[in-house]
């Protein structure tokens, strides 16, 4: 009965790929998994930079584009109904929260905001601390209020845009963005710094776990993100960062014969990380508006793993943490800079990167670094 079942199961394999090769014209052939076409977004606070890889493309060659964030947008538009004196409902996603002065702006101007309960929280975790402000939470718009919507990735504004340009949506997208995680009854400056902490301590700093295909429950404004975009990754925009310098083959052959520094001087952030054969031992993180003499004196004390978090914490800044610093990296000397502000470590000796050869997008490029470890931590 076997040899008669097996038999009948190949004459209907055969049967079936005949079948097949009818409707193509010839042998059946497994699908091209190969994107045609790859979005990188790096969602900041002033800007949103981005890249359309074309894969087989050099990176000079793929289109660019640098344009302003989401977050901006909204507070130019809600600033515009502030001057106009109109009442405002917010509704939407949990996007970033850069727009907050704006909206603050106009709740002492005494004007009427509302939102939606999941768009209150691009203003806080904590709906009764949004409420204090002066918001009213609804779930319907209120008579007389304009509606402002909320989100950081809009799938028709990228068709619209790239349709202009004469350009295909993608087949994939990779996106960033800055995520404090969710904590209602703490500080987020205490929080955010939390999930550094867990990646260096539960991930052992493996550059591979700086992506996320399925985000951790705290990081709700990355799942709502990637809920978004579909197939893809999500990362923390300082995670994307510090994998643009690991996308410059000179960063990633150094760091493997001794420790290297990588600072990135975002518009809000400074975020330092230290690396030495492919591990991130350490992680500090800044705010912008620190002086010149006081990043490079943290920098220095970070280097020899002397920074303790209480320092940078009572400097209101995020904190810091470093792992046990092997004899054999070094003293961490190399350092590589990245991001707009990063004119703050000129004529320090630093190295100014340009990943892919546009130091705007590092964060773009350093998804696709991210994406390649994932892929290849699955092939294993």
């Amino acid at each position: 009965m076997g040899e008669v079942k097996g038999k009948n199961q190949e004459s209907g394999v055969r049967s079936q790929n005949s079948e097949v090769r009818s409707r193509t014209g010839g042998e059946a052939r497994e699908f091209d998994a190969q994107p045609r076409s790859v979005l990188c977004l790096d969602i900041g606070s002033g800007t949103q930079d981005v890249l359309l890889h074309i894969p087989g493309e050099q990176p000079e060659n793929c289109p660019k584009f640098v344009l302003p964030s989401p977050a901006r947008v909204i507070a130019e538009r809600l600033a515009a109904l502030t001057a106009a004196r109109r009442a405002v409902w917010l509704y939407g996603d949990n996007m970033g929260g850069g727009f907050f002065r704006a909206a603050k702006a106009h709740l002492d101007l005494g004007l009427p905001l509302a939102a939606h309960p999941e768009a209150a929280f691009s203003l806080g975790d904590n709906p009764e601390r949004v409420r204090a402000l002066g918001v009213n939470l609804t779930e319907v718009c209120p008579p007389g209020h304009v509606p402002l919507h909320l989100v950081d990735f809009d799938p028709g504004f990228w068709r619209t845009f790239l349709a202009a340009a004469g350009l295909d949506y993608p087949d994939l997208i990779l996106a960033a963005a800055q995520d404090h995680g969710y904590h209602p009854d703490s500080s987020n400056r205490i929080g955010r710094f939390h999930l550094w902490r867990d990646f260096l301590l539960q991930a052992h700093g493996r550059p591979e776990a700086l992506v996320f295909a399925d985000p951790p429950l705290q990081l709700t404004r990355l799942r709502t993100l990637k809920a978004r975009i579909g197939a893809g990754l999500v990362a923390d925009t300082g995670a994307a960062a510090v994998l643009g310098a690991l996308f410059e083959p000179e960063v990633r052959e150094r760091q493997r014969r001794e420790g290297v520094c990588v600072v990135n001087v975002g518009n809000s952030h400074v975020l330092g990380f230290l690396l030495f054969q492919d591990q991130i031992l350490g992680v500090y993180e800044q705010h912008s508006n620190r002086s010149r003499e006081d990043v490079l004196a943290d920098l220095a004390l970070f280097r020899q793993g002397l920074l303790t978090h209480q320092q940078v914490m009572d400097q209101y800044g995020h904190g810091c943490l470093t792992l046990n610093l092997p004899p054999q990296a070094g003293i961490f000397a190399p350092t590589y800079v990245l991001g707009p502000r990063r004119t703050l470590l000129q004529d320090t000796g630093a190295i100014f990167l340009a990943p892919g050869g546009d130091m705007m997008l590092a964060g773009c490029f350093g998804l696709l670094q991210g994406w390649e470890f994932a892929s290849a931590k699955h092939a294993r």
